[in-house]
């Protein structure tokens, strides 16, 4: 091989680029900080959201299976499946309407 030396000397580390590279990490670092979601499981949107679905179909379903077993005792045939719906329906609803008149905490 050649003893010869290469035309271009290796550049050394400059002070600069190391500095530059320690704000980028910096920077990277505080920008996962800031995009890390903060809130660990439900708010309180969601918790409310939920409560209103269980009202309604609970008061819904609830009514509509005491109506059935009131029909398959008595031999009414619709008519308590049709009043304990409707009556389900309003329980539901009244429950959903009270939980909404609440001032928030």
């Amino acid at each position: 091989m050649s003893d010869e030396k290469p035309a271009r000397e290796p550049i050394e580390e400059d002070a600069r680029i190391d500095a530059l590279e320690r704000r980028l990490k910096a920077a990277r670092e505080r920008e996962e900080e800031r995009n890390r979601p903060r809130v660990q499981g439900a708010s309180e949107s969601e918790k409310l959201g939920s409560r209103v679905l269980s009202y309604l179909l609970g008061g819904i379903l609830g009514g509509a299976a005491v109506g059935w077993a009131i029909d398959q005792l008595a031999g009414s045939s619709p008519w308590g499946l049709l009043v304990m719906l409707f009556l389900g329906i309003v329980v539901g609803f009244r429950n959903i309407i009270r939980i909404s008149s609440r001032r928030p905490d």
